[in-house]
Parts: structure tokens; sequence; C-alpha cells
């Protein structure tokens, strides 16, 4: 009975964007690992940005001195 807890950060993900990575994630399971997709658990968290750091320092900041690529 797997159980997969997937952290986003909370920037705008939709419906249909969170469904995917839930039938994905299933889909890996099931592949992989050969579990069953109706006992298979998956949890979509949603965190808030200034509640998400990356390397050291929170996630907009990071981005601001990432170079653009």
């Amino acid at each position: 009975m797997p159980y997969v807890n997937v952290k986003i950060t909370r920037e705008g993900a939709t419906a249909a964007q969170k469904a995917e990575i839930i039938a994905g994630v299933t889909d890996l399971l099931v592949k992989v690992l050969d579990k069953d997709p109706a006992t298979t658990f998956v949890l979509i968290d949603e965190v808030a940005l200034e509640d998400w750091g990356v390397a050291g320092v929170p996630t907009d900041e990071y981005r601001r001195r990432r170079p653009r690529g």
C-alpha cells in the first residue's frame, strides 16, 4: 500500500495538472514496483513560496540569483 507525498510550491497548479501528477506517480509505481493502483495513495501538498528554501535561501531569492538561460 504505497503512500507518496508530493510537495510543490503554491504557484497556481491547476486541478488538471495535479490530476496528471497523481496519475503519473501511480503509473510509475505500477510499472516499477508492480503496485496495485487501487491501494496506491498520492497526496499533493502545496507550500507557500515563502516557506520553501533552496541552497540555504528562500526560493524567491534563489530564483533572483539564478542566471537565466
